[in-house]
């Protein structure tokens, strides 16, 4: 019933209705005869369109390409020009083809240092990306109608959000290869790092959550982009900037999974040719699992699960307490003990729930606020009047 209600778009009124037909009419004006022109007269006109003043300039950009690169160049944007048609409008070949170009090449570094200033990068579009969800919080959510629970103090899906959590903030695995890279690698340098970077994640996170939530409460999706329109400009622009924050950060992880690989099965050390093989696999895998799955939300319960509930809780309390030369009672190992075994409960638990309890994903379908009158004002940067 709720998902129904959910799709459900509103009747507009008479006067937005006549507003949407008007401009559907100036737009897409239904046709009850063809044109004058017939399919050679049509082609002209369309050749004509393409090679105007712009030929002028073709031969001088074969020269800031590079010939044979311009070559290839002038027939990719020939090929994109074909419109809905080609290949580049299917979500697998623009994944394959980014992987190949971009995450690939960065994930064949050997030297973690080396990522820094892309590093910085993702953090300054994190930045333009939490912008954009505060601006739709005034300009979209007065749109969206609040579901009943949305301020109930807690729910019982609240381990799945421990897990979700867990995977947002689990740094764990990068931590020796960061700490090795510095130029000074002491511990107080380290805890400085460690205590600046949370807190800074913590407060970015803070403001992401409560204003994506706020907009849209019972509604929010695993994506947070899947809740907003699909005409909407600066949304749009917040997707692509989160696709480049991905293409960035994915590297960092390769890192740590390739040195894994190694010091299990390698001895610590991989020949050139390892680590090639070694990275094209981990790209590989991560890349296949992705072209076959487009539903973020469970993914991110089943990673934050499986994965960041042992990093974070669970693993590291367990070397504390094996290496701890104090009594199970001390309250050093208490602490850890507790941890321990949260971390425990909230990964057996959080697996049943999600695998008895799949979160909902809509698979890229408009949501029910995002009706045509409703276009003016989400993409306005200021709140409506």
């Amino acid at each position: 019933m709720e998902q129904h209600t959910r799709r459900e778009r509103p009747l507009p009124s008479p006067a937005h209705q006549i507003e949407t037909d008007d401009r559907t009419a100036l737009v897409c004006k239904p046709r009850t005869k063809g044109g004058n022109s017939d399919l050679p007269s049509a082609g002209f006109n369309v050749i004509n369109s393409i090679i105007g003043s712009g030929i002028i300039g073709l031969p001088y950009s074969m020269k800031q390409a590079g010939f044979p690169l311009g070559i290839l160049l002038l027939v990719g944007v020939a090929y994109i020009t074909v419109g809905p048609d080609n290949l580049l409008t299917y979500r697998q070949v623009i994944i394959l083809c980014i992987t190949i170009i971009f995450t690939l090449p960065m994930s064949l570094y050997r030297d973690i240092a080396k990522l820094a200033k892309v590093s910085f990068i993702s953090l300054i579009l994190t930045t333009v990306i939490l912008v954009i969800v505060m601006i739709r919080t005034t300009t979209l959510g007065p749109l969206v109608p609040k579901t009943e629970s949305a301020w109930i103090f807690a729910k019982s899906n609240a381990i799945q959000a421990i897990g979700v959590m867990s995977f947002a903030f689990v740094c764990h695995h990068n931590s020796f290869l960061i700490y090795g890279s510095l130029e000074e690698p002491t511990l107080s340098n380290w805890s400085r790092i460690t205590h600046v970077s949370v807190s800074l994640a913590l407060f970015i996170s803070v403001l992401f959550a409560v204003c994506g939530y706020v907009t849209f409460t019972g509604y929010t999706e695993g994506d947070i982009f899947e809740n907003y329109c699909r005409d909407d400009d600066l949304a749009t622009f917040g997707r692509f900037c989160y696709g480049v924050t991905i293409i960035l950060t994915f590297p960092i992880e390769c890192f740590v999974t390739r040195e894994v690989i190694a010091n299990v099965f390698f001895s610590g050390t991989l020949t050139t040719i390892l680590h090639v093989a070694v990275t094209v696999i981990v790209v590989a895998v991560a890349t296949s699992i992705s072209l076959v799955y487009d539903c973020l939300g469970i993914v991110l319960e089943l990673n934050g699960i499986l994965s960041a509930t042992p990093l974070v809780f669970i693993i590291p309390t367990a070397c504390y307490l094996k290496l701890s030369e104090e009594r199970w009672n001390h309250s050093d190992n208490l602490i850890s003990g507790l941890i321990l075994t949260v971390g425990v409960l909230v990964m057996t638990v959080g697996f049943v729930m999600t695998i008895l309890h799949p979160q909902e994903c809509s698979h890229g379908k408009e949501m029910f606020y995002c009706f045509p009158h409703n276009a003016s004002l989400y993409n306005s940067t200021l709140p409506p009047f």
